[in-house]
C-alpha cells in the first residue's frame, strides 16, 4: 500500500525525497492531501458497485430493452477513466493558470449553453434539453458552467477588492453574469444546477469580503427570486405539494411518486439494510434510481449505516476542502484560497440538496450526488474540481517548505 500511495504521490506531482550532500535524508514530505485523494476514491469506488445494483435489472424494462445489464456500469466506469485522466492532466496546470483563463472559460460556459438551446442540436430528454450528442456520449453544459462561474467568481472578487465595500461597482456585474447564466439554465430548464451556481457565486462574494448588508440584500432578493418561480410555475407548485404530503391519493402517483418510493426503499433498510443487491425499489418501481435517487438504494441495501458513512465521508470532504482554502488564503493566495472553498461549497451544497431530496427533507428536485451517481459529465467535472483543490494543497506546502508556487 505504501508503495502505491508513493507512485500516485509521483503522478501528482512529485514528494520524493530531497537529498543534500553530507547530511542524511529527511523524512518524506507529502506532496498532496493523501486523504483527501483516498476519500473520493472510495466514493467513486462506491458509487460505481451501487449504479451498477441500482441499473442492473433496468434491461427487463421495455424501454431499456436493448441494453445489456452491464450497460451503466461499463459506461460508468468509462466515465471514472475519462475524468481521472482529465484530472491528472488538471492538476498539472498551476493555479495562476486557472485565474487567467477564468473569463475565458466563463464565456465558454456561456457558448455551450447558448447552443444546447438549439433544435437538433442540444439534446432533449423527459422535456428537458441540456446535453450536447458527442456521438458515443453526451456532455452537460452546466456542469461546465458550475466550474466555470466558480473560477470567473473567485477572479472577479480578486480584481474587485479595492471596491468590495461598494454595491454597483463591486456586486451588481457579477450579479448580472450569474442572472445570464441563470436564463440560460432556466430555459433549458435545469433550477438544480442554477440553485447551486447561485450559492456557489454567494458564497464566494461573502468569503470574498462583500458588505454584510450587502451580502444579505443580495440573498433576500435570490430567495424571492426562487419563490416567484416556484409560485408562477404550476408544475414547479405540484412539486411543493407533493413533497408536502407525497403518499397522498392525489400525488402518490404523480408528482409524489419518487419520493414515495425513497422513503419506502429507505425505511426497508432500517439499520443495517437488506444486503447488496437485495433492493426491491429499484426494481422498476423508483425511477431514476442510479441517478438522483441513487442514496435511496444505498438506504435500502446499506440501511441507516450505509447512509451515514456517505453523510460523513461528504462532511469530512466539504470540511477537508474548505480547510484547504483557508490555507491558502493564509498564505496571501487569495485567489486560490477562494476556489478552493467555492468546491467545497459546491460539493457539499450539491450533496445536502440530493440528501434531502432522498431523504424526504427537500423537495424533489435533479440533482444527482457527486462522485457517486451516474452521469458522465457531473463526473468528469467533479473530478477535475478535486484536482485543483489537490493543486491548490501542493502549491500551499510548496510555499511553506520555502518554495514558490508557480
Amino acid at each position: 500500500m505504501n508503495a502505491l500511495v508513493s507512485r500516485v504521490g509521483g503522478w501528482f506531482g512529485g514528494g520524493s525525497r530531497e537529498r543534500y550532500p553530507g547530511r542524511a535524508a529527511p523524512s518524506r514530505v507529502q506532496a498532496f492531501d493523501q486523504p483527501l485523494f483516498w476519500v473520493t476514491v472510495a466514493l467513486l469506488a462506491f458509487g460505481l458497485v451501487m449504479v451498477y445494483s441500482a441499473s442492473i435489472a433496468l434491461p427487463d424494462n421495455p424501454k431499456f430493452a436493448r441494453y445489456a445489464h452491464t450497460h451503466f456500469l461499463v459506461r460508468h466506469l468509462l466515465s471514472l477513466v475519462l475524468g481521472f485522466v482529465i484530472a491528472l492532466i488538471a492538476f498539472q496546470v498551476p493555479v495562476g493558470t486557472w485565474e487567467k483563463a477564468a473569463p475565458w472559460l466563463f464565456v465558454a460556459s456561456l457558448a455551450l449553453l447558448i447552443v444546447v438551446l438549439i433544435p437538433h442540436v442540444g439534446k432533449g430528454v423527459n422535456g428537458a434539453r441540456r446535453w450536447i450528442s458527442l456521438g458515443a456520449m453526451s456532455f452537460q453544459p452546466s456542469e461546465l458552467a458550475k466550474f466555470a462561474v466558480l473560477l470567473y467568481a473567485a477572479d472577479y472578487m480578486v480584481r474587485k477588492m479595492d471596491v468590495k465595500e461598494r454595491f454597483f461597482r463591486a456586486v451588481l456585474p457579477m450579479a448580472g453574469a450569474v442572472a445570464v447564466v441563470g436564463v440560460l439554465l432556466l430555459a433549458e430548464p435545469d433550477m438544480g444546477a442554477f440553485m447551486v451556481i447561485a450559492v456557489i457565486a454567494m458564497g464566494i462574494l461573502f468569503l470574498g469580503g462583500v458588505n454584510a448588508r450587502m451580502f444579505f440584500l443580495i440573498a433576500a432578493v435570490i430567495v424571492v427570486a426562487f419563490v416567484l418561480m416556484i409560485a408562477l410555475s404550476e408544475w414547479r407548485r405540484e412539486r411543493i405539494f407533493a413533497y408536502l404530503d407525497p403518499f397522498s391519493e392525489a400525488h402518490a402517483l404523480g408528482k409524489g411518486y419518487q419520493l414515495s418510493h425513497s422513503l419506502i426503499a429507505i425505511g426497508r433498510g432500517e439499520i443495517f439494510g437488506v444486503g447488496l443487491g437485495g433492493s426491491v425499489e429499484k426494481l422498476h418501481w423508483l425511477p431514476e434510481a442510479h441517478t438522483d435517487f441513487l442514496l435511496a438504494v444505498i438506504g435500502e441495501e446499506f440501511g441507516l449505516v450505509g447512509v451515514l458513512a456517505v453523510i460523513l465521508c461528504f462532511l469530512w470532504m466539504t470540511r477537508r476542502i474548505m480547510h484547504i482554502g483557508r490555507q491558502a488564503v493564509a498564505l496571501d493566495r487569495v485567489f486560490a484560497g477562494l476556489v478552493a472553498q467555492g468546491i467545497g461549497l459546491w460539493i457539499g451544497f450539491q450533496a445536502f440538496i440530493n440528501m434531502g431530496v432522498n431523504l424526504g427533507a427537500l423537495p424533489t428536485k435533479g440533482l444527482t450526488l457527486p462522485l457517486m451517481s451516474y452521469g458522465g459529465s457531473a463526473i468528469l467535472m467533479n473530478l477535475v474540481a478535486i484536482a485543483v483543490v489537490l493543486r491548490i494543497d501542493y502549491e500551499n506546502r510548496v510555499l511553506m517548505r520555502g518554495g514558490r508556487s508557480r
